[in-house]
């Protein structure tokens, strides 16, 4: 019997408004921690080390989600999958919204991680239900709501915090994301699966994916007291070798692996992947550090501002990196993909490096952090967009998994050495680090940043338009 396949369904305006209205609640909704982590660590009485480990607790859910969700997109449809993992991040905010306590904020979001799963079925739907042309702009669109989105949560979340409580700036996000939610599963009409469900779920990939990360970030936290506990430090590192061998040797036995290894082999896809880990961990050097010396205290050396103030100060941060896709784009059209990521890894290595020399006015760290996530967004759209758009269409969903992937880990790796340092270099008996403990963490981030050039050098320059 022979299958009549239906015509390729097309979307209007309204559809792809929606998605981006769902794209700009996400983004608040991931954002909202960052300015206001100082604040969390004073309500729920956090070290540096437990600070960073809330803020990047989403990043390591995101980083298990993201190719599952890629993967489902392509298998079973991108509004299927994208439908119900917003429920979850739903659930998870307002998880969040009533968390009295620690462990539970934690909890809240792990499942809000989920969100980080949206932007590759995004690109799944845009890629099937619009013409070529139209999807690279309708990708451009909803990537740059996203970081709008980022924007305004950075605004609103010290405001919210303070002038109502840490519960409601989780609670007002997420209402938001429901209501996109609904708009999305209303206006977007259903795609088709784009390959038969011939295969079961890589759940062996999965949980080895998961004890590596966990394993790694596990170490990463307990770095500053490993140095005296040789024993300890063994057992991180034998276990982190046993989880991320084994995951190796699943995804390269595996029919339909999570993750795949052999994409990630292309010189194009793993250039691109180790580009984006190094950019996220200069970027989230920056991220966690920058609110952290906003809050010190005027009598030491910082600045003493509020979760309110601190959101005014990281604005300019968030408005260079809403424009930095649009920026993105156009550059790589003129001058091609490879100059946008080299003048973007320049300045983001002279900018830290600056920082860590000067940050003694509040316009030093707002400029650093500024130039920090214009940098970045040149650097991340241009590689997302050309990734999303060089592979078949039906490894979209997997080949912007894998950026997406790394993307997260280079940040939660950041984030997390950064807690480190600083907990490293506090002195006992006291809750303020060392104010040399913030340069070590800035040059770190910029020498690591700067030493990726040789490998932008091998990339293809990129088309120009």
């Amino acid at each position: 019997m022979t299958m009549t396949l239906a015509s390729p369904v097309r979307i209007g305006k309204p559809a792809v408004a929606a998605l981006g209205v769902l794209a700009l609640a996400t983004g608040a909704l991931e954002s909202v921690v960052t300015p206001t982590l100082p604040l969390l660590q004073r309500e729920l009485d956090m070290s540096p080390a437990e600070g960073a480990l809330l803020s990047i607790m989403l990043l390591i859910t995101g980083a298990l989600i993201t190719p599952v969700a890629g993967k489902f997109g392509d298998r079973y449809g991108g509004k299927r999958v994208l439908i119900r993992l917003m429920a979850v991040v739903c659930v998870g905010g307002l998880v969040s919204s009533l968390a009295p306590n620690l462990p539970v904020l934690l909890l809240g979001q792990v499942l809000q991680g989920a969100m980080v799963g949206a932007l590759p079925l995004s690109f799944i739907l845009v890629r099937k239900l619009l013409p070529a042309g139209e999807s690279k702009v309708a990708i451009g669109w909803v990537s740059g709501l996203f970081v709008g989105g980022g924007m305004a949560g950075t605004l609103s979340a010290g405001p919210v915090a303070e002038g109502l409580s840490r519960h409601w700036m989780f609670a007002l996000p997420t209402f938001a994301v429901i209501v996109a939610t609904v708009l999305v599963n209303r206006l977007m009409p259903a795609d088709a699966p784009g390959r038969p469900d011939d295969a079961g779920v890589d759940w062996p990939g999965l949980a080895l994916l998961s004890g590596t990360l966990i394993t790694l970030m596990l170490g990463l936290a307990l770095a500053p007291d490993l140095g005296s506990r040789p024993l300890v430090l063994v057992a991180v590192v034998v276990l982190l070798a046993a989880f991320g061998t084994g995951w190796v040797a699943v995804e390269h036995r595996a029919v339909s692996p999570m993750v795949d290894l052999r994409m990630l082999a292309r010189p194009a896809m793993w250039k691109s992947c180790a580009l984006t880990f190094v950019i996220c961990v200069g970027t989230s050097v920056a991220v966690y550090l920058v609110p952290q010396l906003f809050a010190v205290s005027e009598d030491a050396y910082g600045f003493g501002a509020s979760a309110t103030e601190t959101g005014f100060f990281l604005l300019p941060g968030a408005l260079a990196a809403s424009l930095a896709g649009p920026l993105s784009g156009i550059g790589a059209r003129r001058f091609g993909s490879r100059s946008v990521v080299t003048a973007g890894i320049v300045m983001m290595a002279a900018a830290l490096v600056a920082l860590a020399l000067v940050h003694t006015e509040i316009w030093h760290l707002v400029i650093g952090k500024m130039l920090i996530a214009l940098a970045n967004g040149l650097c991340v759209t241009a590689m997302v967009s050309s990734t999303a758009t060089s592979v078949d269409q039906s490894d979209t969903g997997i080949a912007t998994s894998l950026i997406l992937v790394t993307r997260v880990i280079g940040y939660a790796v950041g984030v997390q050495v950064s807690g480190a340092i600083l907990t490293a270099g506090t002195p006992a008996g006291s809750d303020v680090p060392a104010e040399s403990s913030f340069a070590i963490g800035f040059v770190m981030a910029g020498v690591v940043t700067a030493l990726s050039l040789p490998v932008v050098r091998t990339m293809s320059k990129g088309e120009k338009e």
